[in-house]
């Protein structure tokens, strides 16, 4: 079967043993087309990210980089600016055609809060090989805030697939004729563009910039903190704003995004070309987000941006990132927002599950 493993399929995956965990994996790390990781209870203050490279263990190269651990079991803070390694609780034993792909969770994304994954072996970031068999392991480095972790804390999320399951520009226009993608025209080149919208509806506040010198945010602890303690608001009357160097913002789409049910999606970083930004971190798309069948009526994509050398111009209707769509390998039998813990189900502007709603 084609496609990538929905809910039940990685139940079956566990059942035979191709992903085990100590403790055991909880029915809530299950979502409909991906299985949430879980830190363990020690993290490795490293001085630099690194891959294991080919032939190599990851425990290997810690040798190398490790400059002290620090046990979690009770709580410990990760300090902004700084590189940790933690050993995950899942690992894997992957069939001969079965190849990963991980992710950082919606919440960790918008705190700004690298996550990725490596294995033995890697070559790459967040791509786990077919046949892989070992541990995984996430890099973690916080960006904006310092943040409390514990063992058991889900920061990000790993897809598994069987075969070639992206759809190309052709199939995505025939989906889209079918069941719409996104509310209006759809840009379809290498994926679904993605554009910002600097024009919301009766007010001139567009996004949020993260301000520099903060306190420590506990990921357990949520709608807790003040948002004006954490962030600035941005706002434009003229569908326009600079992007300041090393500043990291939260903006939202233009588009309302619907995942129908059979398929899911990834965000895909756009071309550099495009300008002195990157849209990235928090990258699945679960099937039925924003889709009618979940509850859903279309769901804006929240942008993670950072601005890198220069100062950029960023204007309404800007293309900043694609959706890369794929197919499921069969119907999940959970969807987002139906009946299970969906954060983001109908969200526009909206920061991470952690800071107070606007009253």
């Amino acid at each position: 079967m084609t496609g990538v493993c929905p809910n039940q399929q990685i139940e079956a995956m566990i059942a035979r043993g191709e992903i085990s965990a100590e403790p055991a994996i909880l029915p809530a790390q299950i979502q409909p087309a991906s299985l949430d990781l879980r830190l363990g209870t020690v993290a490795y203050r490293v001085r630099a990210s690194f891959l294991a490279g080919e032939g190599r263990s990851v425990s290997e190269r810690l040798a190398e980089f490790e400059m002290h651990r620090i046990d979690i079991t009770d709580g410990a803070v990760l300090e902004k600016g700084c590189v940790y390694l933690v050993p995950l609780m899942e690992a894997l034993s992957l069939p001969g055609d079965v190849t990963a792909v991980a992710n950082a969770k919606s919440s960790t994304g918008r705190l700004d809060l690298l996550t990725r994954t490596i294995t033995d072996g890697g070559t790459e970031f967040d791509r786990v090989p077919a046949g892989y068999s070992g541990p995984l392991y996430a890099e973690i480095c916080p960006r904006s805030f310092s943040v409390l972790v514990r063992p058991g804390m889900r920061l990000n999320q790993i897809r598994f697939r069987q075969g070639q399951a992206v759809l190309s520009d052709a199939d995505l226009t025939a989906l889209h004729a079918e069941s719409p993608l996104v509310d209006g025209p759809a840009v379809i080149q290498d994926g679904l563009g993605f554009s910002v919208d600097l024009r919301l509806p009766n007010t001139d506040l567009v996004g949020y910039r993260a301000k520099p010198h903060t306190g420590v945010i506990d990921l357990d602890r949520i709608g807790e903190y003040d948002p004006q303690e954490y962030w600035e608001e941005v706002r434009t009357k003229d569908g326009r704003i600079i992007l300041d160097p090393g500043a990291f913002y939260i903006l939202v789409s233009r588009e309302a995004v619907h995942i129908p049910p059979m398929y899911a999606a990834e965000m895909a970083p756009y071309l550099a070309m495009v300008g002195e930004f990157r849209v990235h971190y928090a990258g699945f798309f679960d099937p039925g987000f924003g889709h009618a069948e979940a509850g859903g009526a279309g769901s804006r994509g929240v942008l993670e941006v950072r601005c890198h050398e220069a100062p950029f111009v960023l204007e309404h209707g800007q293309v900043v990132g694609r959706l890369v769509y794929e197919r499921m390998a069969e119907m999940p039998t959970q969807l987002y927002g139906a009946g299970i813990a969906s954060n983001y189900q109908g969200q526009g502007l909206k920061l991470s599950k952690h800071f107070k709603s606007a009253q």
